[in-house]
């Protein structure tokens, strides 16, 4: 079964989008492509949410608790959702879910939320999650300043926890980067000792226009 699971190295990092463009590319390929997202927040918000972008880019036809098993109307934590909800998420299910979405598709994209240490309930942790269903680590980061420490740390929570690191994904790339913009891509991949990939802003509405993003392993 191929597999990757998308994390940041916090909110609003381009995770999602890094998630769409790996799933469209997998699609694009002729390849029946599963999508999954433990939690989603935020619903009572305008617009489209995550689990919905996700099945467009890969042409899904999941239902949405087959995408998202816990979605939750307010923009907060997983963990916090669940507690105004009256109801724990369980690790269990999370896995049960996950593993039913891999098993009828050739390839399955998973994206986390937030960062690998946000709590799913009080002791289970997205970098758990990740490490119980055992694909590939993407992490998304943004490209400006203060990037190199977030990301580093977030490679080494995940290899603290025996996770492969695929890639890091800054995004959204500008046309022409800047001085710091290069060199946080190379530090990273130098420290990091990890394949750093870029992704240009994308126009969400037309998935045609997005160029490929492909993981070398």
């Amino acid at each position: 079964m191929n597999g990757v699971f998308v994390t940041g190295t916090g909110t609003e990092v381009g995770k999602t989008v890094v998630a769409a463009a790996l799933a469209h590319t997998l699609a694009a390929a002729s390849a029946k492509v599963a999508v999954f997202k433990p939690c989603v927040t935020g619903l009572e918000e305008d617009g489209e949410s995550d689990h919905e972008l996700l099945r467009r880019a890969a042409g899904s036809f999941q239902s949405d608790a087959e995408i998202a098993p816990y979605r939750y109307g307010p923009p907060v934590s997983p963990h916090l959702g669940a507690a105004l909800a009256g109801k724990e998420i369980e690790p269990a299910w999370l896995r049960e879910a996950a593993a039913a979405a891999a098993s009828a598709a050739d390839a399955i994209v998973c994206e986390g939320v937030g960062g690998l240490l946000v709590p799913l309930n009080g002791s289970y942790l997205v970098r758990d999650l990740a490490a119980d269903l055992g694909y590939p680590l993407v992490v998304a980061a943004a490209p400006g300043l203060g990037t190199i420490n977030h990301t580093l740390l977030t490679l080494a929570v995940a290899r603290a926890a025996g996770l492969e690191v695929a890639a890091v994904v800054l995004t959204p790339w500008p046309g022409e980067p800047n001085e710091i913009e290069r060199s946080n891509l190379e530090t990273i991949a130098a420290l990091g000792e990890v394949e750093v990939l870029t992704l240009p802003w994308l126009d969400l509405t037309e998935p045609e226009t997005w160029p490929q993003l492909r993981l070398s392993r």
